[in-house]
């Protein structure tokens, strides 16, 4: 049924992607195609191959009455609005393999050019200067290089900083130490412990809750003097006004930016006029190769979706059979959420997860279940996007061993998901479990008896087991103006320590995290957004 398929190129792929597409199904490719004139066409086609400039939201896939495949060439689906393709049953697919090499190039070609000045000597010598006494560089060879966040690039730039005779320290609460011990890197506690020894930092990380402003007033007080920073990440992740105010102040020699909070940058933009700083715009996959690999490959995607074959990028996911996905269903999104609520309770690096089915489910074919954790485990933590397909990968290539048993035996629930990490020499569990009619809820949190539905907002709380705790908890955050919806405690033994769960109206701010732990006899307080 291939040539019966109708296919438009939204925007300009690489011309060997546009004419593998026209070997299967008819194609229209455009170099950009209007709002307007999108909405247009768009219901005549059964796949789409966007970039980034294409906006395909709620409004373009209802309209997309025979859609059945997005191919996003490269590697984020943010102008995706991928709940409303699943809804529709249109599969979403990218790339993120296609430019990790030509990022971290670019993280290397910065490198080099804010240790050795090259685009203001560059600048200079076309003015007719000669200036060479006021460009004198550094070596790369014998410095230290700072690497946060050791996913695909991260590892990519290790190795070519290896190469320069560079020494690597590096931190990513998520790397197993084995895995970061054979890229030669000496891992580190925190980031600040990065910045303190560190003569370049480059930055590897995605952009979240976590990651917004790692880099800030605070930490840069931390650097060492002379540092040099590199970001070809994700705007946002550095503080710009921060930053510049601390190479203004001598504390840091220079930076190689290629990626900004708001793009393009403002004209008053802290960063673009200081010497001090090289700018790109966002070239970190803008390369022959990474253009001609995304064209190919989103290609390929797009030929496999509409004619069955197996989609590797699948953002989304068809089900399997209808049998299994009747009893699985309601436990996917749980699983995800288990996932998510494991990355919060986790400070360490994981390098073992064991993954437990109890109960009536356990007959089935669950491995889809395992996938859901950890594709809920690692979205927030990993530069790319992260699907049911890759998500497995992901957690190999971050040493994390993923173990999985099962049992009909459920002492407590009817069914139980049980996961217990490995977290250095100590073990976090937690389970999950569907109560009544599909109720979800978090067990056996941090192996306390707690029991409590997951929320948008939540909260755990260590504390020591004492009258008054609780009503303390209440009165903190209800002089911050913080409700709570839902409260479940658990002990280990009578007069030890304890966990309280809390499902929340409102977010916590670090403010109100602070003054949860100062208070006596709580000694943690973890916040997370689900």
């Amino acid at each position: 049924m291939g040539d019966k398929y109708k296919v438009l190129v939204a925007e300009k792929i690489s011309a060997e992607g546009v004419e593998k597409l026209k070997e299967y199904f008819d194609v229209d490719a455009f170099d950009g195609l209007p709002r307007d004139e999108l909405l247009a066409k768009i219901g005549d086609y059964d796949g789409l191959v966007v970039r980034s400039g294409t906006r395909v939201d709620a409004e373009a896939i209802g309209a997309a009455s025979r859609l059945k495949v997005i191919g996003r060439a490269g590697i984020g689906v943010d102008n995706i609005d991928v709940e409303s393709a699943t809804k529709k049953g249109v599969l979403v697919a990218n790339v993120p393999e296609s430019n990790i090499i030509s990022a971290a190039e670019h993280t290397m070609a910065m490198l080099m050019s804010t240790a050795r000045k090259i685009p203001a000597a560059c600048a200079s010598l076309k003015r007719g200067e000669w200036k060479r006494s006021s460009y004198q560089g550094v070596e790369l060879y014998g410095k230290t290089l700072g690497i946060i966040g050791i996913g695909r690039i991260g590892a990519l730039v290790a190795e070519r900083a290896s190469g320069f005779g560079m020494k690597l320290v590096g931190f990513d609460p998520y790397i197993a130490s084995q895995k970061a011990k054979t890229l030669g890197i000496d891992m580190k506690p925190s980031v600040e412990a990065v910045l303190e020894v560190a003569d370049f930092i480059t930055l590897h990380v995605p952009k979240n809750k976590d990651t917004f402003h790692m880099l800030g007033d605070k930490q840069l007080d931390t650097v060492k003097p002379g540092v040099r920073i590199v970001n070809v990440s994700r705007g946002g992740v550095v503080d710009e006004a921060a930053l510049a105010r601390a190479i203004k102040d001598g504390k840091v020699a220079g930076a190689a930016i290629d990626v900004f909070e708001t793009e393009p940058p403002a004209a008053d933009n802290p960063l673009c006029p200081l010497p001090e700083v090289v700018v790109t715009p966002h070239l970190g996959a803008s390369t022959t190769e990474a253009q001609y690999k995304a064209g190919v490959a989103i290609a390929d995607q797009v030929i496999a979706g509409l004619t069955g074959g197996f989609v590797s990028g699948a953002v989304n996911i068809a089900m399997p059979h209808k049998e299994v996905v009747e009893t699985l269903r309601p436990y996917m999104p749980l699983c995800e959420k288990l996932g998510r609520l494991f990355v919060n309770l986790t400070s360490g690096a994981i390098c073992e997860i064991e993954f437990e089915i109890l109960g009536d489910i356990s007959e089935f074919d669950t491995a889809l279940l395992t996938v859901a954790f950890l594709k809920g485990f690692l979205e927030n933590i990993s530069m790319d996007a992260v699907t049911y397909v890759n998500a497995p990968i992901l957690a190999m290539e971050r040493g994390i061993t993923v173990k999985e048993s099962k049992s009909r035996r459920s002492r407590d629930y009817v069914n139980l998901i049980q996961v217990t990490a490995l977290e250095d020499d100590s073990n976090i569990t937690a389970g999950a479990t569907l109560i009544g009619v599909n109720q979800e809820m978090f067990v056996n949190v941090l192996d306390y008896d707690i029991e409590i539905a997951p929320s948008r907002y939540m909260a755990f709380v260590t504390y020591e087991d004492r009258p008054g705790m609780i009503g303390r908890v209440g009165t903190v955050l209800g002089s911050s103006g913080i409700n709570i919806s839902g409260l479940s405690v658990g002990r280990r033994a009578i007069d030890g320590v304890a966990g309280m769960g809390l499902s929340l109206d409102s977010p916590l701010t670090p403010e109100m995290i602070e003054q949860l732990e100062n208070q006596d006899g709580i000694s943690r307080t973890q916040f997370l957004v689900l």
